[in-house]
């Protein structure tokens, strides 16, 4: 692969910039109308957008970034009494923090580089994911029914779809970020019934996950482009 053209993909651009200087000019904006600044939901909210940017590179310092996120993000979401996705960030994406630095680590470009190689799934693999998918979505959803959640469909589709993304982005897929644009939809959706219904900290994470799905459009269109030239 030509390395030149990879650094110049892996350099932040304007775009990349704006997400981040963005995030955190809304959260200046929002602490001064509403006269009270979160800590917690803006260190969230932050800390998880210049760690999904640094995903959309392929940048392994996004790890250090993601694991501040998701312990805040954890922590808010149990305020919340989001349980499930409280249980998913401590859970699993804590400790999918460490297992995505090694992985990445030993996948470098070079041995002093932080970016790592893309990949592309076959088109058999694509089926294969989207039937796993869609299967395991529609059975956790009925678990979640059989057990009253109240938006069974909802909850399974975030937690699976989160579940199976992580797993892509450790094994350093492209197809993760279609997961990932999928799962943020339904988040902004999800906090904002959270909002609605009076929780603490719900328009900071609004905030946080419409900057996500516009980076998760951005990553997708970038890792295109890495793995493609891996190809």
């Amino acid at each position: 692969m030509d390395m030149h053209k990879f650094k110049k993909l892996n350099t932040l651009k304007p775009f990349d910039w704006l997400l981040i200087l963005g995030v955190i000019s809304a959260n200046i904006i929002y602490s001064v109308l509403e006269n009270d600044f979160d800590v917690v939901g803006s260190l969230a909210g932050i800390t998880g957008v210049v760690c999904v940017v640094l995903v959309a590179k392929g940048n392994i310092l996004n790890y250090f970034f993601g694991l501040v996120n998701v312990a805040l993000y954890a922590y808010v979401s149990f305020k919340a009494q989001l349980y499930g996705d409280a249980a998913l960030n401590a859970l699993y994406y804590l400790p999918m923090q460490f297992v995505g630095w090694y992985s990445w680590i030993n996948r470098r470009e070079s041995v002093d580089s932080v970016t790592v190689e893309a990949r592309r799934m076959s088109l058999m693999q694509r089926v294969w994911l989207g039937l796993f998918t869609v299967s395991t979505v529609s059975l956790t959803a009925w678990v979640l029914y059989l057990f009253r959640d109240p938006q069974p469909v909802k909850d399974a589709a975030t937690t699976v779809l989160s579940v199976i993304a992580m797993f892509l982005m450790v094994r350093r897929f492209m197809e993760q970020w279609v997961l990932w644009v999928v799962t943020n939809i339904i988040s902004v959706v999800m906090w904002v019934v959270a909002l609605a219904n009076g929780e603490a900290h719900s328009a900071l994470m609004i905030i946080m996950w419409v900057f996500y799905l516009a980076n998760s459009l951005n990553g997708w269109v970038t890792w295109a482009k890495l793995s493609r030239s891996r190809q």
